[in-house]
């Protein structure tokens, strides 16, 4: 599904050297299709980088992608450029009269602080309310999953006693769901994250399906049964050195933290670490685009 992004975005030359299929508004106008529009939330602090992560998933399948960015404006990230937030990013106001096909929410390393305490709180509030009347389906990643479990369904989270990091194993718990087709019975997906939430909770709440559960990290992939809301507590999107890299950053920090499971060779942070989840991470992806966004979303807006 070849994305239709800025020609001058930084992920763009990124992409490219690993034959992402990217392209730019001239060649987009050239195509007759009616493209996807996909709006990512980007919450995460190094955006550029959430920026590759998703867009390198999202440029696979057959499909043309039209993709908008999408930043808070209660909130001004410190750890990228005004001019990149200003040059590719939107605020809620600028697309509150518009309709997604798909919608992506990150995850955000505040997953301490009461939902409540968050600074735009009240504004995600309004944008996950919007998204139940303005996205056909809208997918959550790690904290932006735990806070629409606690806004639509009211389930909590509470801290871990040890941070949840590193490479764990998964069992499929749907064999027929479509978001999970192709899928091994077990596969191996990266978590980071100091809280969880509830199985239990999770089980007991109608309209909520718990799609993959992993024994040592908890519930993974949640679906509302309507599919209009997809909750991920990992990060599938996650380049080969992201641990490594958020590993190194909190002990710069002084933080007392373990070395991330399963992840370096011998437990060797001089190692470096593999790839051992891309191809379900493609497949997760594509699979969301296909059944859940392009089969279901109207071919035109009312």
């Amino acid at each position: 599904m070849p994305i239709k992004i800025p020609a001058h975005l930084p992920a763009r030359e990124i992409l490219e050297k690993e034959n992402i299929f990217v392209m730019d508004n001239s060649r987009a106008e050239q195509q007759d299709i009616r493209p996807l529009n996909i709006l990512i939330l980007n919450l995460m602090p190094e955006k550029e980088k959430t920026e590759r992560h998703l867009l390198r998933l999202l440029g696979n399948t057959p499909l043309q992608v039209n993709i908008t960015f999408l930043k808070t404006a209660t909130y001004e990230s410190r750890n990228v450029s005004a001019y990149h937030l200003e040059e590719f990013y939107h605020t809620f106001d600028f697309v509150r009269e518009q309709k997604f096909d798909g919608m992506i929410i990150t995850g955000a390393p505040i997953e301490l602080l009461e939902f409540e305490k968050v600074d735009y709180w009240e504004e995600l509030k309004d944008i996950l309310d919007w998204t139940t009347s303005h996205v056909t389906s809208t997918l959550h990643i790690c904290w932006g999953a735990q806070a629409a479990l606690y806004h639509h369904y009211g389930i909590g989270k509470f801290e871990l006693p040890r941070k949840c990091s590193g490479i764990y194993s998964h069992r499929v718990q749907s064999e027929n769901e479509k978001l999970l087709r192709g899928f091994d019975d077990q596969f191996l997906a990266p978590h980071s994250r100091n809280t969880d939430v509830s199985l239990e909770s999770i089980s007991r709440t109608p309209g909520l399906k718990l799609l993959a559960v992993s024994e040592k990290a908890g519930a993974f992939i949640i679906a509302s049964d309507d599919g209009k809301r997809i909750m991920v507590t990992g990060h599938l999107e996650y380049e080969a050195e992201t641990l490594a890299e958020e590993y190194a950053r909190d002990l710069e920090k002084g933080l007392d933290i373990q070395i991330p499971e399963n992840y370096f060779p011998g437990d060797d942070p001089g190692q470096k670490p593999a790839n051992r989840w891309r191809s379900h991470a493609h497949l997760f992806f594509s699979n969301w685009l296909n059944y859940y966004v392009y089969q279901e979303t109207p071919y035109m807006w009312d």
